[in-house]
């Protein structure tokens, strides 16, 4: 029988991958290609496992793919199966087996840069610091004239440690021997950065400024270090670094950055359509202006760019039609609108198209062909098609169709009953329609499911709160929802309320207030004013309410408690 060319290619792999011995039996003979590769005997059983591994990684069971491979290494002792082992166990994401398979190569080829480093960014990946240590030392004495490089290498390499401090004190250890090199000076400085020490890491950008004048990297930490919170400084350094430098693209970039989060829109769109100029084949910079001139309500403009990043095929052409349907739905253009999402077949916008579609025909007083639409959308998976559930519920709640929503979310449960996203919102559809015990059911459900669930934890203690029941209960789902989510100001607003319905007031006025200034949120404004109302406090209670009408005159929570406190 004639072997098949998969086995031919695999035991061709075998064969180059085993240099088998002269002084026993092998089955078949190969001399040693490279001096420094062991003399190993290309037995029955070492093809055998190395085919078993071959197969496993055509068949996708890289787990199985790596146990093997790394066995086999161990048996050869070939740095070869070693650093397959290693890729191979990178690839499956198994941390210990890629730390055994790269910690074996570089035993087995102590002299390979690759492996090296790639034993070093595996333990680094496992916060592994101490143990790295050694091996960056090793890769710096060893670059001689690369050893800026490397210095850079190692500053990117440190970026996702958890532990800051400790990042920075290994920097500034592997940085002493080196006090003239600038890289090594700005790999402490992005350490300090990264750990919080914002002076330190100024004064090392100070040295690298003496070192290397001009520097754009060095130049971009400080301008970002020097923006910390919102800060001018930085803005007004990367100005005059500009002047200085007018080319310096990377730091313009970070300049049109800050200046964005600053909420400096037409500043910021300025420095991205200079930047376009700079590279006009750039679709990046393209989006970028369409997206601020979308924010500043600039149709035209918006317009204009997103097109611009079409022509110049930006890599997820789906998100930028999505962009250019809502810039013509922002125009009344419902029909251009409705041809920019159906022009979207595929990618990871394909199903948000859809759902906008289909938003589009509600709109219209179209409503069951919306449905109809949501329902033909082809889908690869379950999630996807929870997620068209949810969008049809939206569409109904948008209809004000509250016993719609809790009958096709209950429907949806009765074949998914594990779903926590439909047990969610069928818990706040079943709230709508005072179902207090189908609520509750649920998100107990819920927290079976995910008992870290922070939204749950939320919905159903703000509801025995807003009912006045189960106070002290309320009060402990609340705190674990906090624990979860200190800042959200949602769960801040639910636990002011269980305070005031304890009659804590001082501490739910301190927890509303927090919630408020995070979020000015009309039925925050509500819980906070009432409050506020029942310290005696009417006047300021009175101007909190007020301010809210003038911005959400139609919210039902602002209108129910003026009419409450008249």
């Amino acid at each position: 029988m004639r072997p098949s060319a998969f086995y031919i290619a695999v035991l061709s792999l075998a064969l180059s991958a085993i240099t088998p011995s002269l002084a026993a039996t092998p089955v078949v003979k190969v001399r040693a290609a490279e001096d420094n590769l062991p003399k190993q005997v290309l037995t029955n059983q070492i093809l055998y496992q190395y085919l078993v591994a071959e197969i496993a990684v055509q068949r996708g069971d890289v787990a199985l793919a790596s146990e093997a491979y790394l066995d086999l290494a161990k048996t050869t002792r070939d740095p070869r199966l070693a650093k397959r082992a290693t890729e191979i166990a990178l690839y499956a994401r198994q941390a210990k087996a890629a730390e055994s398979a790269s910690r074996l190569w570089l035993d087995l080829d102590p002299q390979s840069a690759s492996a090296r480093q790639t034993a070093t960014a595996i333990l680094l990946g496992g916060g592994k610091l101490d143990d790295a240590k050694p091996y960056l030392q090793q890769l710096l004495a060893g670059s001689h004239d690369n050893v800026g490089a490397e210095f850079m290498h190692i500053g990117a390499m440190l970026g996702g440690q958890a532990d800051k401090a400790a990042g920075l004190a290994l920097v500034q250890e592997l940085a002493q021997p080196y006090p003239n090199l600038p890289e090594a000076h700005l790999a402490v400085a992005q350490a300090a950065a990264r750990a919080g020490k914002f002076d330190l890491a100024l004064a090392e950008l100070d040295i690298v400024h003496k070192l290397k004048p001009g520097w754009e990297t060095a130049a971009l930490l400080r301008v970002e270090v020097l923006s910390r919170d919102g800060r001018p400084d930085g803005i007004l350094y990367a100005q005059d670094y500009l002047k200085r430098y007018p080319e310096a693209k990377e730091l313009r970039l970070g300049y049109a950055r800050v200046l964005l989060n600053q909420n400096r829109l037409q500043e910021s769109r300025e420095q991205f359509r200079i930047l376009a100029k700079a590279v006009p084949t750039s679709p990046e910079m393209q989006l970028a202006i369409g997206l601020i001139s979308l924010q500043l309500n600039e149709l035209d403009a918006a317009d204009a760019a997103f097109k611009a990043a079409l022509q110049l095929n930006y890599v997820d052409p789906g998100s930028v039609q999505i962009y250019l349907g809502q810039v013509a739905e922002a125009r009344g253009r419902d029909d251009e609108a409705a041809t920019w999402y159906r022009a979207v077949t595929t990618g990871p916008q394909y199903l948000l198209a859809q759902v906008k579609y289909a938003t589009l025909l509600a709109k219209k007083g179209k409503l069951t062909e919306a449905r109809t639409y949501l329902h033909d959308v082809k889908v690869d998976n379950d999630a996807d098609r929870v997620r068209l559930i949810q969008a049809e519920a939206e569409l109904l709640r948008a209809a004000k169709d509250d016993t719609a929503v809790y009958a096709l979310l209950g429907e949806a449960l009765a074949t998914r009953p594990d779903s926590v996203e439909l047990l969610y919102d069928h818990a706040m559809a079943a709230e709508k329609l005072n179902h207090l015990d189908v609520l509750e059911q649920d998100l107990r459900h819920v927290l079976k499911l995910q008992p870290d669930h922070a939204h749950a934890l939320n919905a159903l203690g703000y509801t025995l709160a807003d009912h006045n029941i189960r106070l002290n209960e309320a009060q402990d789902l609340l705190g674990r929802a906090l624990k979860l989510a200190p800042n959200d100001p949602f769960i801040l607003d639910s636990m002011g309320w269980a305070q005031y319905r304890l009659g804590k007031l001082d501490a739910a006025v301190d927890y509303l207030q927090r919630a408020f200034a995070a979020r000015p949120d009309p039925e925050i404004a509500a819980h906070l004013g009432e409050v506020l109302w029942v310290q005696g406090k009417h006047t300021e209670a009175r101007q909190l309410w007020q301010s809210s009408l003038t911005a959400s005159p139609k919210n039902q929570a602002l209108l129910e408690v003026l009419t409450k406190f008249k």
